[in-house]
């Protein structure tokens, strides 16, 4: 890191933390590190370092630990992680990953011992659906669901489960943006007998708009492909944690598993990280514009933003815990699939596509494919109908994709 000795925010710490341009032959910016294996600087060293990485001691506060092996680390992962601490509110460490999906399943084997419990929120993105009901469950984990934002179901289905490991909430839902309320996950899990861990999906909000660690959540977790990426050309995953012990048991699992994020990916996303709140800025008052119009459509049954909530419970957490309500929206289209399809048909600026979060609007109809795997029973306990259909808000001028909105509804 350059020599900067006093404290600094976010915006400033992303671009200078993490990497000292002494170690580059004077690059401004880190270069890509494309090798499979590093020099070690003495056998002692690599004595320790291997030491370091079996767990067997602790690296000291501020060691410079030699590299190993890139399936274990390597320079560009460790400049990331350094330079996405700033960007999450009261984190001290994070692990990077190749996928948000390949996070999520780490932080779930690290977290879950054998034969033990998992506590979901439903609706979940879904990819998350099919790994706990098509991999955990047949592993023999314990799996229960609650609807998003029911805090006394989330709570009465907690204290009935034994040894119940991890409550891993996704909030706002998708498709339907439904709100979790994040301290009392947490505090359903401090008064837990088996105190599990509380893991918050933050894709859709973080880092920008929802800070989960400084409500006592014990892991942020993101699909780095969406807000943090942003332009839609990389994979990639990241857990963030305020405790560092956390995280580097997650680093022990990822060098087992192999998902590290590469050198080229990883490169990629450290050089969007500086334009990360510009960019979810502009995506949220562009979608609350929008949105706001929308709803007043003749064509629109319904629209799910949480700058239209209006149940009390949801307008409550919304307030207590989202500083701006984000890009995404999702609309209920009259005339059901049929009244989706020729929407989504009509759209000339805004594609139909799944993913989010990157400076092009998408468009897509959750019911027949993010969330195709849920059952008739679970699309309707989640709100997800023939009409829904989900946006992701772009970077483009607010009043183009009203126009292109407007037309594709019809007169």
């Amino acid at each position: 890191m350059k020599n900067v000795t006093y404290r600094v925010r976010p915006e400033t710490a992303v671009l200078t933390r993490g990497f000292d341009p002494r170690l580059s032959v004077g690059a401004a910016r880190p270069p890509v590190y494309r090798t499979s294996t590093f020099v070690f600087s003495s056998p002692e060293a690599a004595e320790r370092a291997f030491a370091i990485a079996l767990g067997r001691v602790h690296a000291r506060d501020e060691e410079d630990v030699d590299l190993i092996y890139a399936r274990l680390s390597h320079p560009n992962a460790e400049i990331v992680e350094d330079q996405l601490v700033p960007l999450e509110r009261g984190a001290k460490a994070a692990a990077v990953f190749n996928s948000g999906m390949a996070a999520i399943a780490t932080v779930c084997f690290a977290t879950l011992p054998r034969g033990s419990s998992l506590l979901t929120t439903y609706p979940l993105y879904g990819g998350t659906q099919h790994f706990v009901h098509q991999v955990l469950e047949p592993l023999g984990f314990h799996v229960e669901s609650v609807p998003a934002g029911d805090s006394a179901g989330l709570a009465a289905v907690a204290e009935k489960l034994d040894n119940l490991r991890l409550i891993l909430v996704e909030t706002p839902a998708n498709p339907t943006l439904r709100m979790t309320d994040i301290e009392h996950a947490v505090a359903v899990a401090r008064s837990h007998r088996d105190r599990p861990r509380v893991a918050v999906d933050n894709t859709f909000l973080g880092p920008v708009f929802q800070h989960p660690l400084l409500l006592g959540a014990d892991l942020a977790i993101y699909s780095a492909t969406k807000f943090l990426g942003g332009f839609s050309d990389i994979l990639a995953g990241v857990v963030m944690a305020a405790d560092p012990a956390l995280i580097t048991e997650l680093r022990g699992l990822r060098a087992l598993f192999g998902n590290i994020l590469q050198a080229d990916e990883c490169w990629i996303l450290d050089s969007r990280l500086s334009t990360v709140v510009l960019r979810m800025n502009r995506q949220s008052k562009n979608a609350q514009k929008i949105a706001e119009r929308l709803a007043e459509h003749p064509r629109v049954r319904r629209i799910f933003y949480p700058s239209l909530f209006t149940e009390p419970e949801q307008v409550r957490i919304r307030d207590a815990q989202c500083d701006f309500p984000g890009s995404l929206f999702a609309l209920e289209v009259e005339n059901g699939r049929a009244g989706a399809f020729e929407f989504l048909r009509r759209l000339n600026i805004a594609s139909n596509a799944v993913s989010l979060g990157g400076v092009e609007t998408l468009a897509c109809h959750p019911l027949t494919t993010t969330h195709s795997e849920l059952s008739a029973a679970e699309l309707a306990n989640a709100e997800i109908t023939e009409g829904l259909v989900r946006l992701s808000i772009g970077t483009e001028h607010w009043r183009d994709l009203l126009a292109d909105f407007e037309q594709a509804l019809g007169k």
